[in-house]
């Protein structure tokens, strides 16, 4: 942290603090149930709406799915039912004249929505301010090359990798040949501004190579996507963090997933706290994703993934969400942290040292939560309604649900959550009645 908490709680070293709220905001939702982007962004706008009307802020909300917690009446002030679009949004902003706008809680489309309405003038126009992470911070985050050029600026390392962009279809080609030499095979497509990793994969081969960037291509909203080094094997690690306006930043929550990079974090067995690691490997990692959330200048909660060698000698940085993510919910459920909720108490002017804790009721949403238990998340996945479905885990999403267990040991956890899945008998020793394949095909 920046400072003792004592001289924070007691509101010393806090330039700012006690901002007043804005009046009115709009919260944008995440729109559509798909996958890679469900129930968890509900959850977190429902939080967001109920933490902002706490804070006596009137609250207005955009989604285009009434099946949802969010859109239930009394949990906004105001509700729209209407698509996710430019025009919507500024009919909105005409009607109601909020004070600003809230996208980090509703999923990647909030985002990407956010970035249009700034970059078409819209929020200047209509004098709405986008609370929360700046643009600049998303847009860095999401856009492949100047997050890596930040990555540089810090020192923290990253899987070679070059992009791919272009006006025209023979500067995308050229780009692509040029990635594609220095890279080599093989290589994972990672396209910029997609969840779940949409239009992204692993290619062996240079046919694999083409098409796939190409969708890729397709995909991204801005034309751009990243051809970076395979580094499959390689644990992936992840870390939910927070920052307020003051530059407090905690650790929330940190899992390791037990499928190795190359299988999509959304598909993987996901262990919380983390317990395969040394402290000082935890550490470093810990650091890590602390002095990448304020390079960016993230207020409100950011997940950052990690790569680790085998031997543990070597990280590298894969990713960040700037926005409360899929990851985010778990690590709530886990701790016990509503991040949702403080996330939207700091869009709006409050401070990490200020905000209470809501489940101890003794402490502020400074402190880091410490664990005495184990947490296993399952994903739960549609083959046994689509027998004929391709098996194969990749760096796209295919999961269409998950299953969170808590106990005292990594085994009960696993066991509590293979049960929760109500698809193969009771644990460890069933079986699934609907695979006949190979163990070795997924």
């Amino acid at each position: 942290m920046t400072a003792t908490l004592d001289r924070l709680i007691a509101g010393v070293d806090r330039p700012g603090g006690g901002d007043e709220p804005p009046g009115s905001v709009l919260i944008i939702g995440s729109g559509p149930v798909i996958i890679g982007q469900a129930a968890e962004f509900d959850y977190a706008g429902t939080q967001a709406c109920r933490a902002l009307r706490d804070e006596g802020v009137r609250t207005i909300l955009l989604n285009s799915n009434p099946a949802t917690i969010m859109t239930d009446p009394g949990v906004a002030d105001v509700i729209y039912l209407e698509p996710l679009t430019v025009g919507v949004v500024e009919r909105i902003l005409e009607r109601e004249r909020p004070d600003g706008l809230l996208c980090g809680l509703g999923g990647q489309t909030a985002l990407n929505l956010a970035v249009e309405l700034s970059r078409g003038g819209v929020l200047e126009r209509h004098g709405v301010r986008l609370l929360g992470t700046p643009l600049e911070a998303i847009e860095m985050a999401e856009d492949r090359q100047r997050f890596r050029a930040l990555l540089d600026r810090i020192g923290e390392p990253y899987a070679p990798s070059e992009i791919v962009e272009g006006a025209t279809d023979a500067e995308r080609r050229a780009a692509a040949d040029r990635a594609l030499a220095r890279i080599g095979l093989p290589a994972v497509i990672r396209p910029a501004f997609t969840m779940g990793g949409s239009g992204g994969g692993i290619v062996a081969t240079e046919a694999e190579y083409r098409e796939r960037v190409r969708a890729g291509l397709r995909a991204s909203p801005i034309g751009q996507v990243m051809v970076e080094r395979c580094l499959v094997g390689w644990q992936e690690i992840e870390y939910e963090v927070i920052r307020d306006a003051d530059d407090t930043c905690i650790a929330v929550c940190s899992m390791e997933n037990v499928d190795p990079l190359g299988v999509h974090t959304g598909d993987s067995i996901v262990v919380a706290p983390i317990q395969t690691l040394s402290d000082p490997v935890y550490q470093r990692l810990r650091s890590a994703a602390l002095a990448i959330i304020r390079a960016l200048g993230v207020e409100g909660g950011c997940n950052v993934q990690f790569a680790l060698s085998p031997d543990a000698s070597e990280h590298a940085v894969i990713e960040v969400n700037p926005r409360v993510s899929r990851s985010s919910a778990l690590a709530s459920k886990a701790t016990g942290y509503p991040i949702a909720r403080v996330a939207a108490q700091i869009a709006v002017g409050r401070r990490l040292a200020e905000i209470p804790n809501a489940i101890t009721g003794t402490t502020v949403a400074a402190f880091e939560p410490a664990l005495d238990y184990v947490v296993v998340k399952l994903p739960r996945f549609p083959f046994d309604r689509f027998p004929g479905a391709d098996r194969t885990l990749g760096t796209q999403m295919k999961a269409t649900g998950e299953v969170m267990a808590i106990d005292r040991t990594f085994g009960a956890a696993l066991n509590k959550a293979l049960r929760g899945l109500e698809q193969a008998g009771a644990g460890f020793l069933a079986e699934d009645p609907l695979w006949s394949g190979e163990a070795d095909e997924l």
